[in-house]
């Protein structure tokens, strides 16, 4: 089984059928005066950045990248720092100007927006949070969360009404006078994103927002995330160079290398089935059990008594170990009301010493 991206649906198709919110093909963004003359050129396009760079003067910080995103999927885009993740995420909603390329939102071209038009989208139908937050100091926690809806146009009612919702939602009842100033990292990354929820956006876009908080901040903001997603399902593009907080957070993940798209899939797609040796290099370190599933270990050469207990091939293997290691001999994996294989004791031990099974 193998996650490297080598067919990208075409634009306008999505799970089950359905239009994805956010849908990207060849998209370029080429900074210099020859970009839109590198983005055309085949020649050019299949030189490294290197020898672009040395030919042209241009940087590529993003280079022929094609993917959707699902309605209500958590796409996670990560990649080390200068992979042009960041400059990417900007292209979407044209923050950044691409070279080339399409980019649709629910189907609608944004690079045809008109200026109002895409004022309007940024405003109503996505919102991002970033690593700097951004807030206003001089006004209050409930001024800042409604400053989107004063730019809008709503009524001072609405405004306080619906900033008030969503300061319960993120945990910040009881700050609403606060200024920024007088809150933490925290709590001030909890405002930015009470902010870009008041609006109702249906895309919501994090640039590495948890990056420069401390690490228990960080992770207590990350289950927020998880648990904001649960509660309202609201489609979700996340930015990190945190392999560790990609798999917890994303439903798939791009690997950027050098502006370029490396590999697209679930977490344990990429950690089971590298695309290459950098991705390889990438989740060496992430202990596969607590990843993979038992659908990447099961065996069809094994044998089992017909008593064998059952386990779903989506189950993690950390979650299978007691079964597995309790039993007499190998259980059975199952998908749905299908044997797909077996897994035994050595198994789970070779996968936790890091060892392939025999």
């Amino acid at each position: 089984m193998s996650a490297a991206v080598t067919d990208v649906p075409s634009a306008g198709s999505g799970h089950n059928g359905e239009t994805p919110d956010f849908s990207v093909r060849n998209l370029w963004k080429v900074f210099g005066s020859a970009g839109a003359k590198i983005a055309a050129d085949e020649s050019l396009r299949g030189l490294s950045s290197a020898e672009i760079m040395e030919r042209t003067g241009c940087v590529t910080a993003v280079r022929d990248v094609s993917f959707d995103v699902a309605r209500g999927e958590v796409f996670v885009i990560m990649g080390l720092s200068g992979s042009g993740k960041s400059t990417l995420v900007r292209c979407l909603t044209r923050l950044i100007e691409p070279t080339a390329g399409q980019v649709l939102l629910e189907g609608s071209d944004i690079m045809a927006a008109s200026p109002a038009s895409l004022r309007d989208l940024r405003r109503r139908k996505m919102s991002m949070v970033f690593q700097h937050f951004g807030l206003l100091p001089h006004r209050s926690v409930m001024e800042n969360v409604a400053y989107g809806l004063e730019v809008r146009g709503a009524s001072k009612g609405e405004r306080r009404s619906r900033a008030k919702e969503v300061i319960d939602l993120v945990g910040l009842s009881g700050y609403e006078r606060r200024f920024p100033d007088q809150l933490s990292g925290g709590m001030q990354q909890r405002v930015g994103l009470a902010r870009a929820l008041a609006g109702d956006p249906d895309v919501l876009l994090f640039d590495e927002p948890f990056s420069a908080l401390d690490p228990l901040i960080r992770r207590d903001m990350q289950a927020e995330v998880i648990r904001l997603h649960k509660d309202m399902g609201k489609t979700m593009i996340f930015i990190t160079h945190d392999l560790s907080e990609a798999l917890k957070l994303g439903d798939r993940i791009l690997i950027m290398r050098h502006g370029a798209l490396v590999q697209i899939g679930t977490g344990d797609e990429l950690v089971g089935a590298p695309a290459d040796d950098y991705v390889a290099d990438f989740v060496s370190e992430v202990p596969k059990a607590d990843v993979l599933t038992l659908r990447w270990i099961a065996r069809s050469d094994l044998e089992a008594p017909a008593d064998a207990a059952s386990l779903s091939a989506d189950t993690v293997i950390k979650d299978a170990i007691p079964t597995v290691l309790g039993a007499a001999g190998p259980i059975q994996v199952v998908d749905g009301d299908t044997v797909i294989g077996w897994v035994g004791r050595d198994e789970i031990l070779a996968l936790i010493a890091h060892r392939d099974p025999a």
